[in-house]
């Protein structure tokens, strides 16, 4: 009785939190979207991650489809509007500015090793790459000579090599689908384009655990997440579900993982559609629900010292204060 008293605290916050900032900011965001299925109350195991006082805060709001965040050393958020075509970035100091338009409906966005930012473009059917010069450039787009489907998201390693996925369903209307199945890719730093998997439904979000021996894929369609080994070479292998995100408190309802990231003690931090952010230990331990006013997308960490998780959902971008690190997959 009274974490659901908890619960419904939080619940009532955040909606009083959301209602204040739609006044203070009359006409800029859009009018917020209740999640379809409530998370249960936060358990102890999660409260012990989330920093003292830390709760769901709304940093800003007013856009189609947020999506593929990703933090800048500089200080800077970088995020995707994908219903908006546009690539944004953000800062305390400035707030929300424009950074790409059109960005080809960019989705999933990531740092390579010399600071250049890479797109997951969904209506361009490939990776890109802002170079120095401001030229945007295709990174890959064909595999064996057919065109990919709808990149939709990445991971960087060191070595510059690039894992991403691409599921068919956000196809250009009108386009037709060349490659038979959704894939899991690593694109070499010599060009060479490697399958990792071709079994998935919807693979989506990716994330490297913090020794990049393992790395995590999500499964939308099947509401699953899986993981591989990862050898020293970069190549991938035995695949083997890591945990799902079926909702045992209402059976049968959707519950669809998306973008997701690690901490540096090996925690998976997991957007999943109609329920919130989803963590898991390094075991696949399921360690609670930050539950998130609207349908969530995907997760980065940021802030000076790492520590601020930032959710895209929806209309909106918000963050948490936590105790860990996220690890970023770069350094």
């Amino acid at each position: 009785m009274r974490l659901l008293t908890q619960f419904s605290a939080l619940v009532l916050a955040l909606a009083m939190a959301t209602t204040a900032w739609a006044q203070a900011c009359p006409g800029s965001p859009s009018p917020i979207v209740s999640q379809p299925l409530p998370p249960p109350p936060m358990g102890r195991d999660l409260r012990k991650l989330i920093a003292p006082g830390g709760t769901v805060e709304k940093v800003a709001g007013g856009f189609l489809f947020t999506e593929g965040p990703v933090w800048h050393p500089s200080g800077q958020l970088f995020f995707s509007d994908i219903r908006g075509n546009k690539t944004y970035k953000w800062n305390p100091k400035e707030g929300v500015t424009p950074y790409r338009e059109p960005s080809n409906k960019a989705n999933g966005l990531a740092f390579d090793p010399q600071g250049r930012l890479v797109f997951c473009e969904h209506s361009g059917r490939r990776l890109s790459r802002l170079e120095k010069d401001g030229r945007i450039v295709t990174v890959v787009d064909r595999y064996q000579g057919e065109r990919l489907s709808s990149p939709n998201d990445l991971a960087i390693t060191p070595d510059g090599s690039i894992y991403f996925t691409d599921p068919p369903h956000n196809l250009p209307k009108g386009e037709a689908r060349e490659i038979d199945f959704s894939g899991v890719y690593r694109l070499r730093p010599n060009g060479e384009m490697q399958l990792i998997d071709k079994e998935m439904d919807g693979p989506n979000g990716l994330a490297f655990s913090p020794d990049r021996k393992t790395l995590y894929v999500a499964d939308t369609t099947k509401q699953q997440l899986w993981a591989f080994d990862v050898a020293a070479d970069g190549s991938a292998s035995r695949k083997r579900l890591f945990a799902e995100t079926t909702p045992t408190w209402e059976p049968g309802a959707l519950s669809r993982p998306d973008g997701l990231k690690t901490d540096v003690r090996g925690n998976v931090y997991v957007a999943v559609v109609e329920t919130g952010v989803w963590v898991f230990d390094k075991n696949g331990r399921h360690l609670g629900i930050i539950p998130v006013p609207e349908k969530t997308a995907n997760v980065a960490f940021g802030d000076a010292d790492s520590r601020t998780l930032y959710i895209t959902a929806s209309t909106g971008l918000y963050r948490i204060r936590l105790k860990n690190r996220g690890w970023v997959v770069g350094k």
